[in-house]
Order: structure tokens, then sequence, then C-alpha cells
């Protein structure tokens, strides 16, 4: 037979129990719908070594680093965004590449993945406990998920696949073969999808083109704007 007092506790914890489903309820999908709308901005790491000429004319021609590449239709959408962005620098695409006076070499992919494994503090009841940001009630939010709910308090344990993503370009004088440029873009995402990192890794590494030689600087690119 239950005490007054272990009644009381056990009446409380029900109506924080119930309380707390309707609220988690009811803010779901306002929240689900607000992560939706909000895209995530694109991060690449770029190092560039470069002894580029200031444009004067020069023609270039764009090819592939990889021969199973050359010709290809993929090949031909991406180096036609670096082609423009070239020509926006100064520098005119070669109407005959065997006359160009620089010789671009492209290379791109993306690896298969790793997973990560992160750990959450649960939603739960009791006395206080350790957090994130110090001493914390046990009736607080669970670190960095609004939607985790534990009534024991246990850890929330999930996991996601990363992918890492590269774009790698030289710049060649076509005269006597000279290296004049070397740069190197690389990315993680949750996505492997190449036709959407690939442009975001050229504007990351057209980004205060020809840049610093010898530096490596976090590019950020805005997400798309809706509508």
């Amino acid at each position: 037979m239950l005490r007054k007092s272990d009644k009381l506790s056990l009446s409380r914890r029900l109506f924080v129990m119930s309380l707390s489903r309707k609220i988690l309820t009811a803010a779901a999908p306002i929240a689900i719908l607000a992560l939706s709308a909000c895209a995530t901005p694109f991060k690449a790491d770029v190092a560039r070594f470069q002894q580029m000429p200031p444009p004067q004319g020069q023609t270039f021609t764009i090819r592939a680093a990889d021969p199973r590449n050359e010709g290809g239709i993929e090949f031909g959408q991406y180096a036609s965004l670096v082609a423009q962005r070239l020509a926006a620098q100064g520098y005119q695409s070669a109407s005959n590449p065997k006359d160009a006076s620089l010789v671009v070499l492209l290379d791109y992919g993306v690896d298969n993945g790793r997973e990560m494994i992160v750990t959450r503090p649960g939603f739960g009841y009791g006395g206080p406990y350790w957090g994130s940001w110090g001493w914390r009630s046990r009736f607080a939010w669970g670190w960095h998920d609004p939607f985790w709910y534990d009534p024991w308090g246990y850890p929330d344990v999930s996991s996601y696949t990363y992918y890492t993503s590269f774009l790698d370009m030289t710049i060649n004088r076509a005269g006597d073969g000279q290296r004049l440029f070397e740069g190197k873009a690389r990315a993680r995402s949750t996505q492997d999808s190449l036709p959407v990192l690939v442009p975001n890794l050229v504007e990351a590494m057209f980004t205060n083109f020809p840049g610093r030689s010898g530096e490596e600087v976090r590019i950020t690119i805005p997400p798309p704007k809706r509508g």
C-alpha cells in the first residue's frame, strides 16, 4: 500500500509526464517546419599555392586530371563552371585548345562515407545533474535535442554518415609546363551527390582567387535563396 507522500510523488510524476508529452506534441510540428526552412551553409577548407600572372589576354583550356573523365558530359559541366570563374578573373577560353597559353587540370570526387556516433543526454526526472552548461535540473530540456523524451534520463545515442569531397585544380603554363597554381578544396557533408558538391567546391576555390600562396582558409558558401 502506497503512503500518502508516495502517492503524491507518483501523481506529480505522472502529471509532468503527461504535460511533457503535450508540449512535445504541440511543439514538434512547428520546430520541424522551422528546421526544414533553414538550409545549412556549405563549408570548405581551401589551400592554394600560386604564382599566377595578372590577366593580360592569356587563354586557357581545361582538361581532366583523370583520363576516365575526359570528354564526359559530367566533367564538361564542371569544367564549364571553372571556365566561367576564370573568365570572370580576366582570362579567356581558347577557341583552339592547342593554342591555349594556360592548361587547367581538374579533378574531383567523394569518398564512401564514415559513420559518426552522437550521444545526447535525455530528458529525465530526479535531482540536478551536470550538463554542458553546468548544474541543471532534471526537468530541463536535453542537450541540442528538444524533441528527445526519456522519462528515465537515459542518453540518446544516434548515428549519421558524413562524406568527404574534394576538388583539385592545377594551372600550368603551356609553353614550358611551369606550374602556376595548385589548389585543393575539401569539405564534409551528409550527402555524396557530386552535382551538388562540386559546384560548391568550385565556388569555394574561386572565392578571393587566386588567394595568398601557402594559406589554408575556411570558405563558407551561403545556401541558395528560396524562391
